[in-house]
């Protein structure tokens, strides 16, 4: 049997641009062995070494006073890359991250990354044509509990990620559910779910038409080579 090793990563960051100055303050990623979660993960906390913007706080609630004695992404760079190795990695939105990562690994003089990219709005594009693919709104469809998810916060959307990507390429084995409170066996599957707990006001998207356009940038350049493509036409 094909060994499969994916790594689904989030970052949280001070805004939308490393171009405009902003930088990475959180980084969580979730391992999956052959689809199966292993329980192994990365998480860190990093000092921006500069101002939290009022409108990312709100994101994430992570202050400047908090990251200020946390350790700089240079000094983290080798932990978080050792970490991910050369395993896929499964990310939501994947041009906002990777360029954050790229950029940032950049700035600690380290080559960027040339990871496998699995970008799960695209394969959930693929799924659900027409359909609303925030983490959210996926949420939503599979019956998976976010109610944790008050704020972002990269190692819990990470967690959730990893029980969305498992149901957009053909649904979980039985006990996998990262959050433990959801029995998937074949029955409980079949069975008529109770609708999913939402908060009053959604999230607000990190997507901007900047990012919209790298994504479909990233995905011209995969082409045929998309991994997600083979979930999708196997």
């Amino acid at each position: 049997m094909e060994f499969i090793r994916e790594i689904v990563l989030d970052t949280e960051t001070t805004g939308l641009s490393p171009a405009a100055g902003d930088r990475i303050v959180e980084i969580g990623c979730v391992e999956l062995a052959n689809h199966i979660p292993t329980g192994r993960n990365f998480h860190t906390y990093l000092n921006p070494e500069r101002d939290m913007p009022e409108d990312a706080f709100r994101v994430h609630g992570l202050s400047g006073e908090f990251l200020a004695d946390k350790a700089l992404f240079a000094a983290e760079a080798e932990n978080f890359l050792s970490f991910i190795g050369d395993a896929t990695l499964i990310i939501h939105n994947a041009p906002f991250d990777m360029g954050f990562l790229n950029a940032e690994l950049e700035g600690a003089n380290r080559p960027a990354l040339t990871n496998t990219i699995i970008d799960t709005v695209q394969l959930a594009r693929q799924v659900h044509p027409g359909a609303r693919v925030s983490l959210d709104a996926l949420c939503k469809h599979y019956g998976i509990d976010n109610t944790r998810r008050t704020l972002h916060g990269a190692l819990l959307d990470s967690e959730i990620l990893a029980e969305v990507y498992l149901e957009l390429i053909g649904g979980r084995q039985t006990g996998l559910a990262l959050s433990g409170n959801r029995d998937r066996s074949r029955e409980t599957a079949l069975a008529p779910k109770a609708p999913a707990r939402t908060r009053p006001q959604p999230l607000a998207s990190r997507a901007t038409k900047e990012s919209e356009n790298a994504h479909d940038q990233l995905v011209n350049a995969l082409g045929e080579t998309a991994i997600w493509k083979k979930y999708i036409n196997p």
